[in-house]
């Protein structure tokens, strides 16, 4: 099969690479580009290990085709902390014990984050509809909500007051 040339963004990079067309972004990010941060769960899109950000919508990675991402910014796990500082979501999640095994943690990671750039006050209600895509065994997702809300709070404290 012959490969096809992409010009990709990732986490503020750009890359250009040769990949197959049948290549799964989740394996183009882990083989090709050594980002391991997007876990291969169900392979089918229902556990949301694997989901990364990709112009500005979550997207399940193992079921997303690197070729489709051509030209596009994709957004993982590795690029949320900034000059060593962890993001929000991340501070969240370590402050409320979100997470257990951590398997979950990367998607989930992601998803938070795309649903505070999204709705920046979540009621618990959204929260809990928002990250439902993403599944987790261990937590009970109590904490992960506790998590969501904490990154909520300090987001919204880091933005300036508009008048």
């Amino acid at each position: 099969m012959a490969k096809k040339l992409i010009n990709v963004t990732v986490n503020g990079r750009k890359h250009e690479k040769a990949v197959e067309p049948r290549t799964l972004l989740v394996h183009f990010l882990r083989e090709e580009l050594h980002l391991t941060g997007a876990h291969i769960g169900c392979e089918t899109s229902h556990c949301g290990a694997c989901t990364v950000d990709l112009d500005g919508q979550s997207v399940k990675s193992c079921t997303h085709l690197a070729v489709q991402c051509d030209g596009s910014e994709v957004l993982t796990v590795e690029g949320l902390a900034q000059a060593g500082v962890l993001h929000a979501v991340q501070e969240g999640f370590y402050q409320e014990h979100g997470l257990q095994c951590g398997f979950c943690t990367p998607g989930m990671l992601v998803r938070s984050y795309r649903l505070l750039i999204d709705n920046p006050d979540p009621s618990e209600e959204e929260i809990r509809a928002g990250i439902s895509g993403n599944l987790c065994r261990c937590t009970g997702y109590q904490n992960i909500v506790k998590a969501v809300q904490y990154a909520a709070k300090k987001l919204r404290q880091a933005q300036p007051a508009t008048a």
